[in-house]
């Protein structure tokens, strides 16, 4: 992982799977201290992206705030992975926006509840145990697409700005990096966001701002109403594209829960992940009115900046936001850009696994793994959609891995002395790659009446490789010849004897 596990001061008061109690938090100050400041900070980290992909979506900004306020207190509560953070989220945007283009806002709700009914039911029966079949390779190029995007994103609010937009980021980069060789007592973003912008307003500089982003104008809504027929033609409007975003939001939550699994050297809850999202997004949906993830570039201030490591830290971050939109939104709209900008590319450099992509590591990797690691890279940077990546990358890790074991199963040939018996060893695993050519690489016409083939040191995976052994034994009956197997483990001995006989002959 690029980012190293650090020990803060609450790792004396871990639990046997490495997280941080809340209540052993909120009786010491000292870390009640670091995780409130974590939490804002990771607040002031989410407001620009949170506004950027409600534009992307289709609804308001005010919508998308409240729902992320939503999201990061109910997951605080909710989610099998302490001091992650959610939020409305710019996968899920993507796949929204289509529908709310074609059909309207007012199909957002609908959409929302039964993305998260959907993201209850992955939980509920286990499905979040996927996660552990994404290879390496993958999760390290999702982790470098991740920084590229993040600090791509961050560009435009450097470029054709005013000049004074430069200073400002200049500070702002200079405190971030300097101020935590001098002390760790108080987050250095929040520093420099806070310098920056008391600068901004005390010396009038006409620069970009949050507020510039979309409307963050102070007041709570209501419920969000329901005003789309209730009947099957509504589902099928919604169905495909509720999949889409409960699959793309469980897939981008479960990565980040590994994640800071790695960062933090504790273990989380998958299964309960998933369908603490789900109930999280169902509120989301009815009180403010988008669905949301977990924010993996916010997730990383929060616990490699910030050093959080409990619940408490993603409710402050929650309620500040809400403090925020409520009472405080003409402070919230004064925050200049080119600060939040600043932090944000710092997290994106800190975030790129940097020895992944050293000439001594490539030189060492497998060439396969190099290529995965890139695909999957180039496919997110691409799409900007971190699930489509991560998609093409397992699929193509599948195929790679598929193509380099076919080739290690091998076949030897023994005759008996007297020449009345072919003794045949299988090495390696027979699947439907390698089974494909396993019918060639026995002697037909030379052989004698008597054939036995040692399974010993194989393993018959698939229904491709039973015919691939029918087909072997239908050959050599045609020249008049008996096949013996033996040296099938169990599970080989059960699946052959299963299906022998009752698929197609021929390999």
């Amino acid at each position: 992982m690029p980012l190293a596990p650090s020990a803060p001061a609450s790792a004396a008061y871990r639990l046997p799977n490495g997280q941080v109690p809340a209540l052993a938090v909120l009786r010491h100050p000292r870390l009640l201290s670091t995780e409130v400041l974590a939490g804002m900070v990771t607040t002031l980290a989410l407001i620009p992206e949170v506004i950027s992909f409600s534009l992307i979506s289709g609804v308001g900004p005010d919508v998308a705030l409240i729902s992320s306020v939503t999201l990061a207190i109910a997951m605080s509560f909710l989610g099998g992975r302490p001091a992650m953070v959610s939020a409305a989220a710019g996968s899920v945007a993507l796949v929204i926006a289509p529908m709310v283009a074609a059909h309207g806002t007012e199909y957002v709700l609908p959409t929302v509840l039964l993305t998260g009914i959907l993201q209850v039911l992955f939980g509920v029966f286990g499905l979040a145990r996927l996660v552990r079949y994404i290879p390496r390779s993958v999760m390290i190029g999702f982790v470098n697409a991740l920084g590229v995007l993040i600090f791509l994103a961050q560009v435009t609010h450097v470029i054709d700005v005013p000049w004074m937009v430069y200073p400002l980021f200049a500070v702002t980069i200079l405190i971030v990096v300097l101020l935590p060789k001098l002390t760790t007592a108080v987050p250095a973003p929040l520093v420099a966001i806070v310098v920056v912008t008391a600068a901004a307003m005390v010396f009038g500089l006409n620069v970009p701002t949050v507020g510039d982003e979309g409307s963050v104008s102070g007041g709570l809504p209501g419920l969000t109403p329901w005003t789309v027929p209730f009947d099957l033609t509504t589902l099928q409007i919604i169905l495909p594209t509720a999949v889409g975003a409960a699959l793309v939001g469980l897939l981008e939550s479960l990565l980040t829960a590994k994640l800071v699994d790695d960062l933090t050297d504790s273990r989380s809850s998958k299964s309960r992940e998933s369908w603490g999202l789900g109930v999280a997004n169902i509120l989301a949906g009815f009180w403010g009115g988008v669905a949301g993830c977990a924010m993996i570039g916010q997730t990383v201030v929060n616990v490699q900046l910030g050093r959080a490591r409990s619940r408490v830290s993603t409710v402050v971050a929650g309620l500040f936001l809400l403090l925020l939109v409520a009472v405080l939104s003409p402070v919230m709209a004064a925050i200049p850009m080119a600060a939040l900008a600043a932090v944000m590319m710092v997290v994106a450099l800190r975030t790129i696994d940097w020895h992944s992509v050293r000439p001594s590591t490539l030189k060492r990797m497998p060439l396969s793994e190099t290529v995965v690691m890139l695909v999957t890279v180039a496919v997110v940077v691409a799409t900007g959609n971190l699930a489509i990546g991560v998609g093409v990358g397992v699929l193509l890790a599948l195929v790679l891995f598929a193509r380099r074991i076919a080739h290690v199963t091998s076949v030897e040939r023994e005759l008996a002395d007297d020449g009345t018996v072919a003794h045949y060893r299988v090495l390696g695993p027979l699947f439907f790659a390698s089974s494909n050519d396993l019918v060639d690489r026995f002697s037909y016409v030379d052989d004698p009446e008597r054939i036995v083939i040692d399974f010993t040191a194989s393993h018959v995976w698939d229904a491709s490789s039973v015919a691939a052994l029918d087909a072997i034994e239908t050959r050599y009956a045609a020249h008049g010849a008996t096949v013996e197997l033996i040296g099938l483990n169990a599970h080989s001995r059960a699946f052959h004897g299963r299906l022998t006989g009752s698929l197609d002959g021929s390999a």
